[in-house]
């Protein structure tokens, strides 16, 4: 799937390996590079729906927007727009790095 980011200080940390919005451990920014190349690497999005660990899930009360698991406190937010009518294949555009507390 192709990846496009909606949040500037993301796409530094992707391109820098750090940035200053984001004071995140070692472990979640090492995570957050394994999560990008797993989005990249899906054909669609049953490859992350089947992957337990991902807990991928839809956020309530959107249409396209989805975590991905980082760690126990860190999920990234995401988006899709989907490229058939299917909704199995789209871009994936990166919102957030955000806490959650529900696990």
């Amino acid at each position: 799937m192709q990846i496009g980011f909606r949040n500037k200080h993301l796409v530094h940390l992707y391109q820098k390996g750090k940035t200053r919005k984001y004071a995140l451990p070692p472990g979640v920014i090492k995570k957050f590079f394994m999560r990008i190349q797993q989005i990249e690497a899906a054909v669609d999005i049953y490859d992350l729906w089947k992957t337990p660990s991902l807990n991928f899930e839809r956020l309530q009360g959107f249409e396209a927007r989805f975590s991905l698991r980082l760690d126990n406190k860190y999920r990234l937010e995401i988006e899709i727009e989907w490229e058939d009518e299917e909704r199995t294949k789209g871009t994936v555009y990166i919102l957030e790095i955000s806490k959650h507390y529900g696990d």
